[in-house]
């Protein structure tokens, strides 16, 4: 590739628009923005143990347990038990679950009007070379960088 330096840059910047974006959202929302990592994840509906949150989402442990305790004390999330696991998965509440339907609406919204916008210009198959990137990118940052 002629131009790889400059179209590396160019993904690097878009990288860190994103990761801004969510910042400052999560400034406006008056949540941290681990918080509202953790937040989004549990949205799945799904049960996550803390090690998958942080792993998922490359928050370390012991952020995603702090944030996981002042979640629980605020009565956000429960556990799920699960007797042959030593790390019992998360769910949210129904208040959790209503706290971040409230959230995360507005999050929801721009992230579905910007994707539209995106597969209106360009095609759908974006997100599977934007997924394939990054897989790559990570495998290589492990294998040169981080040996």
């Amino acid at each position: 590739m002629d131009n790889a330096f400059e179209a590396i840059r160019q993904l690097m910047t878009a990288f860190n628009k994103i990761d801004g974006s969510y910042y400052f959202c999560a400034k406006s929302l008056g949540v941290k923005e681990n918080t509202l990592a953790v937040l989004y994840a549990l949205d799945d509906g799904l049960p996550h143990s803390q090690k998958q949150l942080s792993e998922e989402w490359l928050i370390p442990r012991t952020t995603v347990n702090t944030i996981v305790k002042e979640l629980e004390k605020e009565g956000y999330i429960t556990f799920y038990p699960e007797e042959e696991s030593r790390e019992k998965p998360i769910l949210l509440t129904g208040t959790g679950k209503a706290y971040v339907h409230d959230l995360l609406k507005k999050v929801y919204a721009a992230e579905y009007s910007a994707l539209i916008r995106t597969v209106g210009k360009f095609s759908p198959e974006f997100i599977d070379a934007f997924d394939f990137f990054a897989s790559c990118l990570c495998e290589e940052m492990q294998e040169q960088v981080r040996k």
